[in-house]
Formats: structure tokens, C-alpha cells, sequence
């Protein structure tokens, strides 16, 4: 089922507490952010086992946090690079506008419509039973669709993630619900996605 969310919208989804802010203040223009991330971090490409044989995961990835800040998800542990002058006052905002504190942050760059992202739900027991993400996405505009984690009948969501947008994600939705990103078969420019959390250690 397609979104088309107004400026400031709570989505409807059973299970689930969205929020999508389609143009809030992140202190720069998206375009400013996108292109200093772009040059400041250290992108990486992992790779991923699946059915016996490995792959590289189709994005670059990078992780920050505060020291104790460490994350295993799809078997790697990550151990999370120190915050910079541009993730701080993200956090800072990011903060504010989810009403929570954050440790640590994900970014993930899709270069153009060849990367994407698997079904996956952010449910590490690290995480918390319930917990708070904030996502922000910069550049090309995506979809971050969701499928329902034990009754695939049910009717999922396609949310479209314009340049400066952020997508709060609570309550329950990771309990309930996975979501990720698509390929594309047209022409696609690079996109910046930042998931900040809270890391429980």
C-alpha cells in the first residue's frame, strides 16, 4: 500500500508507531548535510553469508557512537567510530524531535538503484525491548517498505523518504513489523540514510 504522508504525518499501521516528518530543521540544508557526510566518513562495504556463501552487502556502511557504543547485528560486531562535529548536532536535533536520547548512529550509503537493503527488523536485544530510531534520509528519494513479521497476509507499506526527511520509529514496530529497500530499475543518485538508537550495554 503506497504513503503519501503530509508534512507531518502519523502512519497507519497496525502494531506499529511511525512518524514521518517530511521537512523538519536539521540546522543545513539536506544538500549540505549529504555532501559532508559523503566526504567525512570512512565508508566501508561488508559483507554478508548467506545459504553457505558470501556476499558483499549492497551499500556502504558506517557506524559512530560513544565508546561503550558497540552493535552486533547480522553476525559482525561493530565497534563504533567517535562522533563528529556534523553527527553531534544531528543527534542533538534528533533528539529533541524523538524525545529520547541516542548513543550511537548507523549510516548507510546507497550509491545509485543497484544498492538496497533486506527485509530486517532493528530487534537486537541490545536495542531494548521497545525501541526508539530516528532516521533521517538525504538525496535521492527511496521507499522504506514494511511486511509484517508473522502474518504475511496482512497488507504492508511503502513510505517514500524525500531529501531532509526523518521517519521516527517506536513502540512495538520493531517487535511487529521488518522493513527495507528496494532496488530500482531506473537511474537513481546517491542517498544517505542516518539511524540513530540507543545501544544498551
Amino acid at each position: 500500500m503506497p504513503c503519501c504522508p503530509e508534512p507531518s504525518a502519523q502512519l497507519a499501521l497496525p502494531g506499529a508507531d511511525l512518524t514521518l516528518l517530511r521537512s523538519p530543521d536539521l540546522g543545513l540544508p539536506a544538500r549540505e548535510l549529504l555532501s559532508r557526510l559523503l566526504a567525512e566518513t570512512p565508508w566501508r562495504q561488508e559483507t554478508i553469508t548467506l545459504f553457505g556463501k558470501t556476499h558483499l552487502q549492497p551499500r556502504l556502511l558506517a557506524w559512530y557512537g560513544d565508546p561503550d557504543a558497540v552493535y552486533r547485528y547480522s553476525g559482525k560486531t561493530h565497534q563504533p567510530l567517535p562522533w563528529t562535529e556534523t553527527l553531534t548536532a544531528l543527534r542533538q536535533r534528533m533528539e529533541a524531535l524523538a524525545g529520547a536520547r541516542f548513543n550511537s548512529v548507523l549510516l548507510n550509503y546507497y550509491r545509485d538503484q543497484r544498492d538496497s537493503m533486506g527485509l530486517h527488523a532493528d530487534d537486537e536485544p541490545e536495542l531494548g525491548p521497545q525501541p526508539v530510531i530516528a532516521s533521517i534520509s538525504l538525496g535521492e528519494e527511496r521507499k522504506l517498505y514494511f511486511r509484517h513479521k508473522r502474518q504475511r497476509e496482512m497488507q504492508g507499506l511503502d513510505v517514500p523518504l524525500p531529501d531532509g526527511s526523518v521517519l521516527l520509529m517506536r513502540g512495538d514496530t520493531q517487535a511487529n513489523w521488518k522493513h527495507g529497500v528496494r532496488k530500482l530499475w531506473r537511474h537513481c543518485e546517491p542517498r544517505v540514510n542516518l539511524t540513530f538508537r540507543r545501544v544498551h550495554t
